[in-house]
C-alpha cells in the first residue's frame, strides 16, 4: 500500500483564495509541507494591500482574479492546475485559521482509499475558543443536517480546508462564484456519488477579520446562498 511519504508532491497543488491577507499569507504559504512551493497557487482576488508582493516574495504562484468571490478565485487557481495536469488539488484559506501543517492528512486518503473529496472537519477537531462564530456553528449544523436528508451524506462540516482528485474536479463542473463554493462541490459530489470521507482538522482564530462571518451581512448572505444552494441542486438538473 501507498505510504505518506511515497505520495508524489509535485502532482499536488494547493489553491488559496486571498483578499487582502498580507499579514497572513506568508505564515499559510511557509507552514505548507511537502508541496513544492511553485505549487502553491495563491489567487489574489483583487486585494488592496500588499498580499501579492508577499507571495511573490515567497516563490509561491501568484494569480490575480479582479472579479470578487470565493468562487472566482477557485475557479482562477483551478484552471492554472489543469494546464498544469495536477493530479491532486488542495484548497486552504489564506488567513492562517487552518493548520497547513496537517495537508498530509487530508492528502492521504486520496491515494490510501481512493477516496475523491477529503473534507476537513473543524466540528471533529480541535478548535481554538472563539475561532468560529455562532452564525459558522449553527449553518454548518443546518447545512449538515439538510445534506444528510436531501442527499443522504453524512458531513459534520463544510470546511474551507479540503483536497479532491483533480479528475474528480472536473466533473462536478463547478460554477458558484461567491459564498456557495464549498457547498456545491459537497453537493455534486453527492449527486454523482463519489466517494468521500472526513479528517479531523484543528481550527484556530483568524489573522485579521473575516469577510464573511466577521459582519452581520456576510454571514447572513452566506447563509442563505448555503441553503438556496441545497434546494437549488436537489429540484433542479
Amino acid at each position: 500500500m501507498t505510504q505518506i511519504n511515497e505520495i508524489d508532491y509535485t502532482k499536488v497543488f494547493v489553491v488559496i483564495p486571498a483578499f487582502n491577507e498580507e499579514q497572513s499569507i506568508g505564515k499559510v504559504i511557509e507552514a505548507i509541507p511537502l508541496v513544492p512551493r511553485k505549487n502553491v497557487i495563491v489567487v489574489n482576488n483583487n486585494s488592496t494591500d500588499n498580499t501579492q508582493k508577499v507571495v511573490e516574495s515567497l516563490g509561491a504562484t501568484a494569480l490575480f482574479e479582479a472579479r470578487k468571490g470565493y468562487g472566482w478565485a477557485c475557479l482562477k487557481g483551478c484552471a492554472l492546475v489543469e494546464e498544469l495536469k495536477g493530479e491532486t488539488i488542495v484548497f486552504l484559506d489564506g488567513d492562517y485559521s487552518d493548520y497547513p501543517e496537517q495537508l498530509p492528512e487530508i492528502v492521504a486518503p486520496i491515494y490510501h482509499k481512493n477516496m475523491d473529496l477529503v473534507i476537513g472537519s473543524r466540528a471533529l477537531g480541535n478548535r481554538e475558543k472563539g475561532s468560529m462564530t455562532l452564525p459558522q456553528h449553527f449553518g454548518n449544523w443546518l447545512a449538515s443536517k439538510l445534506l444528510k436528508i436531501f442527499y443522504g451524506v453524512n458531513y459534520t462540516d463544510l470546511g474551507p480546508f479540503r483536497a479532491m482528485r483533480f479528475e474528480s474536479y472536473k466533473k462536478l463542473g463547478m460554477s458558484d462564484k461567491t459564498y456557495g463554493w464549498t457547498i456545491e462541490m459537497q453537493i455534486k459530489a453527492a449527486q454523482k456519488k463519489m466517494k468521500y470521507c472526513e479528517v479531523p482538522v484543528n481550527y484556530k482564530a483568524r489573522i485579521g477579520v473575516s469577510k464573511v462571518s466577521g459582519t452581520i451581512k456576510g454571514a447572513v448572505m452566506a447563509g442563505i446562498k448555503i441553503i438556496f444552494a441545497i434546494f437549488k441542486y436537489k429540484f433542479t438538473k
